[in-house]
């Protein structure tokens, strides 16, 4: 069987074998006996069997197979069983990959996860992706991907129109299950911009959805964007926010993020409201960084949901089949009932959604709180996702720092400009000041964009990333030799964050997946993560996530001003404030 196949269909052979297990023509490969499970259709705990062969369920009731020759049979006595969990919106390159996300993702019991296809658009070419997304099939879960209409930051014309060239195939592509998420919404709705509206209308007319990025919008944008062909949307920050995208008709992500770790007050808000709408919600992670995770992926979610008082069976039914209903998956994933795909978890109680053992596609991912799953490589070098490879170097002399305005941090992600009073031509800036200087270099060596960023350290030599919203090398410090040596690190290396100071190298994360992603298994990069941000802290970084600082220094989505391959970009105005320069 292809596994293009197995993502959207059985072949007529296997449908017939399923049949047959239920005429005692075939034996089940498992089965749990007698166990009380979750019917998400009528709402309520039941107690029966479940037989399994292969990768799907093929009956739930109260029979037993006539047929049981080498089955597996697990005795349920004392378990509840749940349908494997979905997370509907992932961004699966916040230093880890899609790889090492999903299988934690699996041990927690998330065993659906639908991805953001960014990092693909800019670190490798359509075919080669598409090559990708079917060796993803290759995992324990279920992976869907959806289809970025626009790439979060200003590009230079000649990168957004090869990238924009890319796009369409995307939209029509088996795999994807959504348009979006769309965060250029002001360009669409102020700036009038018919491609994408265009796209909008291609994604909806495949009978896929369109997820809109709509932070603190009005009634007023939330009924236009609804209007223009907007399905759902993620970017609640409170209970109010829920209610008026629902009333509107919106499908609505609940968000608990690194960033935004909003989902204990929206659920109490929720059952402060007497809210009832369940069905049009989904829970999101909404791709936070490794050690945000330390407590679960969605299974973390509904026991913050349970907590608050939502109703118990709602409060699993919106990690299971509201969602798989939402992207029409319904009939394949988010249920334990004939034709589904085996994504079973097993909980000691209702009230611990947090699984001691997990079926993913009918195997064993997790058994007793044993890791039991099957090793699967991976091929990424076909794909061109390679450690970092230049064929240009950094002088010294390229870090001028002329520009009279820089970047002043507000928090985490938000970064306001000010006027530059410091004298920016010496070699290292007085620690008497949290400004540093910044550089934005293209990964292909082509240009430049050098300002000041004022907050992130009051210390640190030096940072490179070559992790980033668009691959592009992001080079920070006081130390004008520090950051080439910091520079030249990362790129030894093959890609990754490297901190130097006082002409030493105080940290290093490899990121050899295309200098984005680590290899390293979900849990020592939150190990990682974790040193990392001790570091920063000793430097003077005091805000809490300093990964989504790096990532988010050039997305346009976000106020007021950013560093961009095409300049200091302000965003309200969309005007260059001073453009890159040619290297």
């Amino acid at each position: 069987m292809s596994v293009n196949e197995q993502r959207f269909r059985w072949r007529n052979k296997q449908l017939r074998d399923h049949a047959d297990v239920i005429d005692g023509n075939l034996a089940p490969t498992k089965v749990l006996k007698h166990i009380t499970y979750l019917n998400v259709f009528l709402k309520q705990w039941m107690t029966g069997n479940i037989w399994i062969f292969e990768d799907r369920i093929v009956y739930v009731g109260t029979k037993m197979p006539p047929n049981l020759e080498g089955t597996e049979i697990i005795e349920g006595d004392g378990d509840y069983a749940v349908p494997g969990y979905i997370e509907p919106h992932a961004h699966p390159f916040q230093l880890y990959n899609p790889q090492s996300l999903a299988e934690y993702a699996a041990w927690t019991g998330t065993t659906t996860v639908i991805n953001d296809n960014l990092m693909w658009l800019f670190l490798t070419d359509k075919k080669k992706a598409f090559s990708l997304l079917e060796e993803c099939m290759k995992l324990p879960v279920s992976m869907f991907w959806w289809g970025r209409f626009d790439f979060q930051t200003t590009l230079r014309e000649e990168k957004q129109e090869k990238l924009e060239e890319q796009l369409p195939e995307w939209f029509t592509h088996d795999a994807i299950v959504q348009g979006g998420e769309l965060t250029a919404w002001p360009e669409l709705l102020y700036g009038k911009d018919d491609q994408i509206l265009h796209w909008m209308q291609e994604v909806r007319k495949a009978r896929k959805r369109v997820e809109g990025h709509l932070p603190g919008a009005s009634e007023n944008t939330l009924t236009k964007m609804k209007l223009l062909g907007l399905d759902g949307d993620h970017e609640s920050m409170t209970a109010d926010d829920v209610v008026k995208r629902v009333e509107l008709g919106y499908e609505t992500g609940v968000r608990h993020s690194s960033i935004r770790p909003d989902l204990p007050q929206i659920m109490e808000g929720l059952v402060e409201k007497d809210f009832q709408a369940f069905d049009r919600l989904m829970y999101t992670t909404d791709g936070s960084t490794p050690g945000f995770y330390k407590d679960g992926v969605i299974d973390n979610c509904i026991d913050i949901a349970l907590k608050a008082g939502i109703p118990e069976i709602e409060a699993y039914l919106m990690a299971t089949i509201y969602p798989a209903r939402h992207f029409g998956l319904d009939e394949r994933l988010g249920a334990l009932a004939p034709g589904h795909i085996a994504h079973v978890n097993l909980l000691d109680s209702k009230d611990r959604p947090s699984p001691h053992s997990v079926l993913a596609k009918g195997e064993w991912v997790k058994k007793r709180e044993k890791d039991v799953h099957t090793k699967v490589k991976l091929d990424w070098a076909s794909a061109e996702i390679v450690p970092l490879s230049l064929d240009w170097s950094l002088d010294i002399e390229e870090l001028q720092f002329s520009m009279p305005v820089g970047m002043d941090m507000v928090n985490d992600v938000i970064m306001k400009p000010y006027a530059v009073e410091s004298n920016t031509s010496v070699e290292q800036l007085p620690e008497t000041t949290n400004e540093a200087f910044l550089t934005l270099l293209d990964r292909e060596g082509t240009w430049k964009v050098n300002t000041l960023l004022r907050g992130f350290t009051s210390s640190l030599g030096a940072l490179s990333s070559s992790y980033s919203t668009t691959g592009d090398i992001i080079l920070l410090g006081k130390s004008k030799e520090d950051m080439v040596l910091a520079f030249e690190r990362m790129e030894e290396i093959g890609g990754g964050i490297v901190l130097v100071h006082d002409k030493k190298v105080v940290f290093e994360m490899p990121l050899a997946y295309g200098g984005m992603m680590s290899r390293e298994p979900f849990e020592e990069l939150m190990e990682q993560e974790s040193v990392l941000k001790e570091k920063l802290c000793e430097y003077g970084y005091c805000f809490g996530d300093p990964v989504y600082t790096l990532f988010f220094l050039s997305s346009t989505h976000l106020p007021y001003v950013r560093i961009t391959p095409r300049g200091l970009m302000d965003v309200k105005k969309k005007e260059v404030l001073f453009p890159a320069i040619m290297r």
